[in-house]
């Protein structure tokens, strides 16, 4: 055996077992990358619904607490916008206010428990 006889056969590489077995030789990334699909979809199908879910009671919330303030400050408003332009004490625009929130009040009141009005076909 000569020397450059030897050299090619240490620097040739050995004979891979994969290339002629079964398996290909990409066969780990191919399951890891099926398992993160897998992982994915069902990640998608499960937290999906429950992030929009969650998102929508946070926004609900906080559009009712900024409902709430406003509400609150409209009747501020409303109070002295009236008592400003209404003569006589302050009383007198509480007093027409509750009159006017009460009969309104009662109004609804009668309409939640009101009949249905039957279908005549």
């Amino acid at each position: 055996m000569s020397p450059q006889e030897a050299g090619s056969r240490s620097s040739a590489p050995p004979a891979a077992a994969s290339t002629g077995g079964v398996l290909p030789d990409q066969w780990p990334s191919q399951v890891a990358d099926a398992i993160v699909d897998v992982v994915g979809k069902v990640r998608d199908r499960t937290t999906g619904p429950a992030i929009t879910a969650a998102r929508a009671v946070v926004y609900g919330l906080v559009a009712a607490v900024l409902g709430g303030i406003g509400l609150v400050l409209l009747c501020i408003l409303t109070v002295r916008i009236l008592a400003n332009y209404i003569p006589g004490d302050v009383w007198t625009v509480y007093i027409g206010l509750g009159v006017l929130l009460t009969a309104a009040g009662l109004w609804s009141w009668s309409r939640a428990f009101a009949q249905a009005p039957a279908d005549r076909h």
